[in-house]
């Protein structure tokens, strides 16, 4: 009996060891299972706070500077949790905010603007008026020439005027008839500062309908003076027009530093006019060039590019009218005066020098050379594009066709109009009826 007694504490003590055992193993498992639910609890506030601290520190900043939003919340710990929903509607909101912030400062700064513009727009016309009615009243060259000097620096800030108008709303303002391409486009130079350099290689037989004129005239005087400005002083502006299957193009190509991938990207997002132009953007100093050209282009139906290479190193820039904006050049009716109405002959005395022959001479082909006119010392009659009381603006559109035709420098200009003022100036004094 006794010897039973050790054996039964010794069956008691091991199963009180085994039960001890499970009971280590059990609180071994639950405390390595808390440890685990508190790692994951540290690793998910971790992640929370790197989450906020990114929200504050980047997405948000990046939102309210460029409108754009970083991507979601990524992280795994986070993903499909309230938190995350949380965030996204906090970036949403902000996103709102912002959005709707740039709108009211847009608006505000095109206000402004607009305003500012039409007060410098009616100085600029007061300007012309009181250059056009000096250029009548004085006839002597030097004053002419620095007319003609003060003029073509009105014609530029009228296009800079002229060009922040339309960006923030408003009509080109003129109203023309159908000008021919040619035409157009030597308007456009005329408003440039380095029209010199731009030179006209092709003519067109073909003309601008009236209610494009002017929009496309500002449009290719943007690209020329984007083209000069950001070329050498000593290269040229080249100008080609070629007509298309179903429209004509103004070719323009510099030899200019040329455009980099995101330069080119966000021109063309510019130029189709198709996106919302944002005035306090646009860089400091603000470019407005190819917004501007973006809103004319859209608002009249015509396309833009400069995303082509230039032959001579800088860009290409393509200006392409469609046959809506087109028509055919209209010619001078040709009036025959009857015999009853025809002036009287008068005697005149002979010219002191002979005409000379219109060719001289043959070049190796055969062809005959034509020998070159020596221009006239006077102006009797006036010349195209030039007449009394013509608008400044017009004057120095005149005076850049001219120029291409003949290339006189200013002080031939001016000597040519002071003596056309000269005449009608005598004429008019000759006649005491005729009203000026």
């Amino acid at each position: 009996m006794m010897s039973q007694i050790p054996q039964a504490v010794t069956w008691c003590l091991a199963a009180g060891l085994l039960v001890a055992l499970v009971l280590l193993v059990a609180q071994w498992r639950a405390a390595r299972a808390r440890e685990r639910s508190l790692a994951g609890l540290r690793d998910q506030l971790l992640a929370r706070d790197e989450e906020a601290h990114r929200l504050a520190t980047v997405r948000l900043p990046a939102l309210a500077h460029s409108a754009v939003s970083h991507p979601p919340v990524t992280d795994p710990l986070l993903t499909g949790t309230r938190y995350a929903a949380d965030l996204a509607s906090v970036v949403e909101q902000f996103a709102g905010a912002v959005e709707r912030a740039e709108t009211r400062a847009d608006q505000s700064a095109k206000a402004a603007l607009k305003g500012a513009v039409r007060a410098l727009q009616g100085l600029a016309n007061e300007q012309q008026v009181a250059i056009s009615e000096m250029q009548e009243r004085h006839d002597q060259p030097a004053v002419l020439r620095d007319l003609l000097e003060i003029d073509h620096a009105n014609s530029q800030f009228g296009r800079r005027a002229q060009a922040i108008a339309v960006l923030c709303g408003s009509w080109p303002g003129r109203q023309r008839t159908s000008s021919a391409l040619t035409d157009v486009v030597r308007g456009a130079k005329s408003r440039i500062r380095d029209y010199k350099r731009v030179e006209l290689r092709t003519v067109v037989e073909l003309a601008v309908v009236s209610r494009a004129v002017e929009p496309v005239v500002l449009a290719v005087a943007e690209l020329l003076d984007n083209a000069a400005r950001h070329s050498q002083p000593n290269t040229t502006v080249e100008v080609n027009l070629q007509p298309a299957h179903n429209g004509a193009c103004v070719v323009i190509d510099d030899a200019g530093v040329g455009m980099d991938p995101r330069e080119i990207e966000l021109a063309g997002q510019l130029l189709t006019g198709q996106r919302s132009v944002d005035v306090t953007r646009l860089g400091d100093p603000p470019q407005f060039g190819f917004a501007v050209i973006g809103v004319l282009a859209a608002r009249y139906g015509f396309g833009v590019s400069v995303d082509t290479r230039s032959p001579y190193g800088g860009v290409r820039a393509v200006v392409f009218l469609p046959t809506a904006l087109l028509t055919q050049v209209e010619q001078p009716p040709v009036v025959a005066l009857p015999v009853a109405a025809a002036a009287p002959a008068r005697h005149t005395e002979p010219a002191r020098h002979p005409e000379p022959a219109p060719f001289e001479g043959r070049t190796q082909g055969g062809l005959p050379r034509r020998r070159r006119r020596e221009p006239l010392a006077s102006l009797t009659e006036p010349t195209a594009g030039t007449a009394p009381g013509t608008p400044a603006a017009g004057a120095t559109e005149a005076a850049a066709g001219t120029a291409d035709a003949w290339e006189r420098d200013a002080a031939d200009t001016a000597r040519r109009l002071g003596a056309f003022a000269r005449g009608t100036r005598a004429g008019r004094e000759a006649d005491p009826t005729d009203t000026p």
